[in-house]
C-alpha cells in the first residue's frame, strides 16, 4: 500500500493527515501556536512555530501509523495565504511573518495603486490593492524597516517556508502566489511589469510551479528529524481555499462551494481567467493546471451568528451544557420553526465592514424592521438569512461574470446546518450538497501529491474517484421567489445607509461634574 501526507499550515494550528492511496484517513495530528498583535490592527506569527508544529505532527502520524517511511510517496502543502516570510543570506528568518489579516498597509496599497494604476493592476493581478495581500507588506517593510529590507535575500509564503525547510528549495505554486499581487494571473507567472513599477527585485521571489508538480524531495536533514524517506516527493500544493476546492471536488466548470466559517466564501472553478474589472471578487490561479477560480468573501458570516449567540442569546450555551449537546444544534432547531423572511426582519451582516461586493471597511451591521412581535429565534433566522444574502451578493457577481454554477457544495461550520444549507439552495436557485470527507485542504493537497508521485493520472480523475457526495438540499420555487424580493430590499438598505457612519463620533461622552 502506498501513502500520502497532506499538511495544512493554518492560522491557529497545523494539521497533518496521513492518507492511504484510496484517500482514506489513516491517522492525523495537529498542533496550535500563537498569533501576536504588537499594535492594534497588526497580526504576526513566528515561522519557527509553523516549522516546529510540522515536525511534531509528522513525527506523530509516522509513529502512530506504523507505516514504513519508504511507503509514503508524496507530501502536499496547504497554507494560510498572503503571509510575508523574509530570509537573509544565511536563510534565517529576519522578522516575524506579517500574516493575511494584518491591516497596517493602507498607505502602501495607495502607493501600489499610484505606481501601477488601478485598472492595470486589476488587469494583471486580477485584484485591486488590498491590505491583506503580500505586495503591500513588502512595501511596508521597505518603508518602515529599511535595514530588514536591505538584509532580505528571499521572500516566501508561509507554506513555502515549510517547503524550504523540508527540501532546501525556494519554490511556490500558482494558487498561493496569486495572492501576493505580484503574479500575472492570466499568464501564471511573475509580472515583470508590476515588479518593475514597485521596484521589487525578481531575484527575491521563488520559482513558480503548478500545484501538482514536484518541487523537490525530502532533504537528509529533514529526514533525520522526522523519519521520512529522502525519496518522498513534495509537490507545489495550494493556498488554503484552492486546496479545499480539490478536497471537495470543485475542479470542473459548473461547480462551486460555499464556506461558512468565521468569514464566508463563495468559490467557483473556471477554465478561463475571468476577471471582474471592478475588483469586487478575487480571481486566482487554481490548483488544477491551466484553470482558475473566482471567489467572493463575506467578512462576518459565522462570526455574525457567534456574536449574536454570545451577546444576546447566551441561554443557548447554558442549555447546551445541561443537555450535553452543541448550542448551534439548539439554535438550528428554533430557527427551523421560524417562517422564511423572519417575519419581515432583515439583518445586514457588516460587523467587520465588508469585502464583496462593497470593499467598504466602514459599513456596519443593522437589524431593520424590528418590532415587538420578534423573538430571539426570529432574530437568529434573520442573522442566517442576512449572511446568506451577503453570500448571494457574491454568487450574483459570479453569474454576472458568466461563471455559471450548476452544483454548489457547502462546507465550514455553517455548512453543517441543514436549515442554513436550505436557505442557500433557496436563494441560489440550485442544489446545495455536502461531501463525506471532512479533511478539506489536507485531502486536497494529498490528492495533488498523489498526482505528483504518479499514483493518480490527474487532479480531476482523482476527485471523480475519491470525493463522495453525502447530503443535498433542493431549492424551493416559492422560497426562491420570496428571497429574490428580500434580496432586493437587503441591497437597497445598504445603498441608503452607506453614507451614514459613526466613524466621526466618539464612543461615549463624558458627563460634566
Amino acid at each position: 500500500m502506498r501513502y500520502l501526507i497532506g499538511i495544512d499550515i493554518g492560522t491557529s494550528a497545523t494539521k497533518t493527515v496521513l492518507f492511504d492511496e484510496r484517500c482514506h484517513v489513516v491517522t492525523s495530528a495537529s498542533q496550535e501556536y500563537p498569533l501576536y498583535q504588537p499594535q492594534n490592527g497588526w497580526a504576526e506569527q513566528e515561522p519557527l512555530d509553523w516549522y516546529n508544529a510540522v515536525l511534531v505532527t509528522i513525527r506523530k502520524v509516522v509513529k502512530d501509523s506504523g507505516v514504513a517511511p519508504e511507503d509514503i510517496k508524496g507530501i502536499g502543502l496547504s497554507g494560510q495565504m498572503h503571509g510575508l516570510v523574509m530570509l537573509d543570506e544565511k536563510n534565517e528568518v529576519i522578522r516575524p511573518s506579517i500574516i493575511w489579516c494584518d491591516q497596517r498597509t493602507g498607505k502602501e496599497c495607495e502607493e501600489i495603486t499610484e505606481r501601477v494604476g488601478r485598472k492595470r493592476l486589476i488587469e494583471i493581478t486580477a485584484n485591486p490593492a488590498l491590505t491583506g495581500f503580500t505586495a503591500s507588506k513588502i512595501l511596508w517593510v521597505r518603508n518602515h524597516e529599511a535595514e530588514n529590507y536591505r538584509r532580505c535575500r528571499h521572500i516566501l509564503l508561509p507554506k513555502d517556508y515549510i517547503r524550504f525547510r523540508m527540501t532546501g528549495e525556494y519554490a511556490t505554486e500558482v494558487s498561493d502566489a496569486s495572492g501576493m499581487q505580484l503574479l500575472d494571473i492570466p499568464h501564471r507567472c511573475w509580472s515583470d511589469e508590476v515588479l518593475e513599477k514597485l521596484e521589487i527585485d525578481k531575484a527575491l521571489l521563488p520559482k513558480v510551479y503548478e500545484s501538482p508538480e514536484v518541487t523537490g524531495t525530502i532533504s537528509k536533514e529533514f529526514s533525520e528529524k522526522t523519519g521520512l524517506s529522502v525519496d518522498t516527493v513534495v509537490v507545489g500544493g495550494a493556498g488554503d481555499n484552492a486546496a479545499a476546492a480539490v478536497g471537495t471536488g470543485i475542479v470542473f466548470d459548473g461547480r462551486a462551494f460555499t464556506t461558512i466559517g468565521t468569514s464566508g466564501v463563495v468559490f467557483a472553478h473556471t477554465s478561463e481567467p475571468r476577471i471582474d474589472p471592478q475588483g469586487r471578487v478575487h480571481t486566482f490561479c487554481c490548483a488544477v493546471p491551466g484553470c482558475w477560480h473566482v471567489m467572493g468573501v463575506t467578512q462576518a458570516a459565522g462570526l455574525s451568528l457567534r456574536w449574536f449567540r454570545d451577546n444576546l442569546a447566551e441561554a443557548y450555551k447554558d442549555k447546551a451544557v445541561r443537555l450535553g449537546c452543541d448550542s448551534y444544534d439548539l439554535i438550528n432547531q428554533d430557527v427551523e420553526k421560524v417562517p422564511i423572511g423572519s417575519r419581515r426582519l432583515i439583518y445586514l451582516p457588516y460587523l467587520m465592514g465588508e469585502r464583496t461586493p462593497h470593499l467598504n471597511p466602514n459599513c456596519r451591521g443593522v437589524f431593520f424592521g424590528l418590532s415587538a412581535i420578534h423573538t430571539k429565534a426570529d432574530m437568529l433566522r434573520a442573522v442566517m438569512e442576512g449572511v446568506s444574502y451577503s453570500l448571494l451578493d457574491c454568487f450574483d457577481i459570479l453569474r454576472e461574470m458568466k461563471v455559471n454554477v450548476k452544483e454548489m457544495m457547502a462546507c465550514g461550520g455553517g455548512g453543517k446546518s441543514r436549515v442554513w444549507r436550505q436557505m442557500l439552495a433557496d436563494m441560489y436557485g440550485c442544489e446545495v450538497k455536502t461531501i463525506k470527507a471532512q479533511e478539506g485542504p489536507a485531502l486536497g493537497v494529498a490528492i495533488l501529491a498523489g498526482v505528483g508521485a504518479g499514483i493518480f493520472p490527474d487532479v480531476q480523475t482523482a476527485c471523480k474517484e475519491f470525493i463522495e457526495q453525502d447530503t443535498w438540499c433542493q431549492p424551493d420555487a416559492a422560497a426562491h421567489a420570496y428571497y429574490e424580493k428580500g434580496h432586493a430590499l437587503y441591497q437597497k438598505l445598504y445603498q441608503k445607509l452607506k453614507d451614514f457612519q459613526f466613524s466621526n463620533y466618539p464612543f461615549h461622552i463624558r458627563r460634566r461634574r
